[in-house]
C-alpha cells in the first residue's frame, strides 16, 4: 500500500529517500543503544521493587546496581568511568565517536566500538528494508520490525534475555498490521502467532522431559509468535529451518573452534531474529528457489 506524494517523490529522487533514511535510520539506532542498555536495567529495577514489596523487608541492592529510578531517557548518558555528561555534539551517531576517536571526552576512557556499529548496522538494515519495499506502509512497518529485531538480538547476547516489554508489542503490532492485509492475510497471522508459540513450547517441553533441562527460554517462544504474526503460519518452518542451520554452525564454531564450553547456554533468540527479517525480506524467493531444486 503505497504512500502516493510521498512515493511519488522517493521515484523520482531515490538517493534523497536513501539519504534521509540513513540519517533517520542512525538517530534510530543511538536510540536502540539506550534500549538494549537500559532496558535490563530497569526490569531489574521493577523486579527488585516487586521482591521488596512480596518480601515486606528492605532488599538490599546487589554490588554495583543504582537505588536511582532508571528510565530510558533518565539519567541523561554519562560516562560509567568519570560520570561526565555526554553533550548533544558527543552524541551524534557514528561521526562523534569517529571526531573522538572512541574515547570520553573528558577522561579519554575507550568507548566500546559496539555502539557506532550497532547505529551503523541498524542504517544499513534500514536502507535494504527501504530499497526493498520504499515508500510505503508495509516499507514503514518492516522498518519498525527490523529495529525491534535490532533491539531483542542485542539484549539476548548480553543477558539471554528477551523483554516481554519488546517481544508482546511486536506480536500484537505484527496482528494489527495484517488485520490490513500488509504482510500476511489476517487469519494466516493468528495461526502463525499460536503455532509459532506452541512449536518450541513442545520443543521446550519435549527436550525437558527427555534430559531434565531447559533447553530455551520462554522469551523464545514469544518471539517466534511475534514472527508468525508478523509473516503468517506458512513461514515459520523457513524460519526454524534457517534459525536453527545459523545456530547449529554458530555454536559448532564457538565450542570447537574458540573453545567455547558447552554447557554455557548460546542465546536462540538472534538467529531467530535474522532467520524472521530474512524471511521477511527474501521468503518467497528462498521458498521458490528450494522448490525449482526439488521439483521434476
Amino acid at each position: 500500500m503505497p504512500l502516493p506524494a510521498i512515493s511519488e517523490f522517493t521515484a523520482q529522487n531515490q538517493g534523497f529517500f536513501v539519504f534521509g533514511v540513513i540519517v533517520f535510520a542512525l538517530a534510530i539506532g543511538s536510540f536502540l543503544n539506550v534500549v538494549i542498555l537500559r532496558m535490563p536495567r530497569i526490569m531489574e529495577q521493577e523486579w527488585r521493587r516487586e521482591a521488596r514489596q512480596l518480601l515486606e523487608s528492605d532488599v538490599t541492592f546487589a554490588s554495583g546496581a543504582s537505588s536511582e529510578p532508571i528510565s530510558l531517557s533518565h539519567p541523561p548518558s554519562t560516562c560509567p568511568k568519570c560520570g561526565h555528561r555526554i553533550r548533544h555534539w558527543e552524541n551524534v551517531p557514528v561521526i562523534s565517536y569517529l571526531f573522538l576517536r572512541g574515547r570520553c571526552g573528558r577522561c579519554r576512557e575507550r568507548i566500546s566500538v559496539r555502539y557506532p556499529l550497532v547505529e551503523a548496522a541498524t542504517a544499513l538494515l534500514s536502507v535494504i528494508v527501504a530499497l526493498r519495499f520504499g515508500a510505503t506502509w508495509t516499507g514503514a512497518f518492516a522498518l519498525l520490525f527490523t529495529w525491534a529485531l535490532i533491539a531483542l538480538t542485542m539484549i539476548d547476547v548480553d543477558h539471554q534475555l528477551l523483554p516481554d516489554d519488546i517481544t508482546l508489542p511486536l506480536l500484537w503490532l505484527g496482528l494489527i498490521v495484517n488485520a490490513f492485509g500488509l504482510l500476511a492475510p489476517l487469519e494466516d497471522a493468528v495461526w502463525g502467532a499460536v503455532l509459532g508459540y506452541l512449536s518450541l513450547w513442545s520443543v521446550y517441553w519435549a527436550f525437558k522431559l527427555l534430559t531434565g533441562k531447559e533447553g530455551m527460554g520462554y522469551g523464545d517462544f514469544k518471539l517466534l509468535a511475534a514472527l508468525g504474526a508478523w509473516l503468517g503460519w506458512q513461514a515459520l518452518p523457513l524460519v526454524i529451518i534457517l534459525s536453527s542451520l545459523v545456530g547449529a554452525v554458530v555454536g559448532v564454531v564457538l565450542i570447537f573452534a574458540l573453545g567455547r564450553d558447552r554447557n554455557v547456554p548460546i542465546p536462540f533468540g538472534p538467529y531467530l531474529a535474522a532467520a524472521g527479517w530474512i524471511t521477511l525480506l527474501w521468503g518467497d524467493s528462498i521458498s521458490a528457489a528450494y522448490l525449482s531444486t526439488i521439483s521434476p
